[in-house]
């Protein structure tokens, strides 16, 4: 947390107030909206994600309905990872203590292990079961592009000893299953 005061609203900084838009305001915070400047950088947060939803949009149907499929399941990928997601409850020794990560941080760390792997690009990661319960079995789904001359079997698997290891150590998760699912080839030239 920045001790800056100009990157406060009220008694709230950004980050504070734009993790509380992506729960949906649920449950109500009454101290949030009961200070007006945290109020009212809300409604500008609230405006600027629909202003930028309406953007991408506008832009998707300018590029044409030939690229139409492509940029639609971008468009999906970002909005999907660029949203918070489920909070993922952290177990801590301390009960009066409440930690979570979101299922966006999550989905981050995957996409970013997708990058250590030459020739794969993750397109998108699904968690499949209550992800809010501490406990609870998930199942997990990656799904992925490869480079068409890659050895597809092996880039798909060595994305799946890293995740699998990855979230082992670093989310409160119970994995019942991971699944790597290869989506799509690229070829030479064409964007993932």
């Amino acid at each position: 947390m920045s001790d800056d005061l100009d990157d406060r609203y009220g008694a709230f900084t950004l980050d504070e107030l734009s993790d509380y838009l992506d729960t949906g305001r649920e449950p109500v915070r009454d101290d949030i909206e009961a200070d007006p400047a945290a109020s009212a950088a809300l409604e500008r947060l609230e405006r600027l994600r629909r202003a930028s939803a309406d953007l991408l949009d506008t832009d998707v149907r300018a590029a044409g309905a030939a690229d139409d499929g492509w940029i639609t399941s971008v468009l999906a990928s970002i909005r999907t990872t660029a949203h918070a997601g489920r909070d993922i409850p952290v177990p801590d020794d301390d009960p009066a203590s409440t930690l979570s990560v979101t299922e966006g941080a999550v989905r981050g760390l995957i996409r970013s292990l997708g990058d250590r792997v030459p020739g794969v690009v993750v397109r998108r990661t699904r968690f499949t079961g209550d992800v809010t319960t501490a406990g609870t079995p998930v199942d997990v789904e990656v799904a992925v592009v490869v480079d068409h001359a890659a050895p597809i079997h092996d880039r798909a698997e060595a994305l799946r000893v890293l995740v699998a290891a990855a979230l082992a150590e670093h989310t409160p998760l119970v994995v019942r299953s991971l699944t790597v699912r290869v989506a799509d080839l690229m070829t030479p030239g064409e964007a993932p």
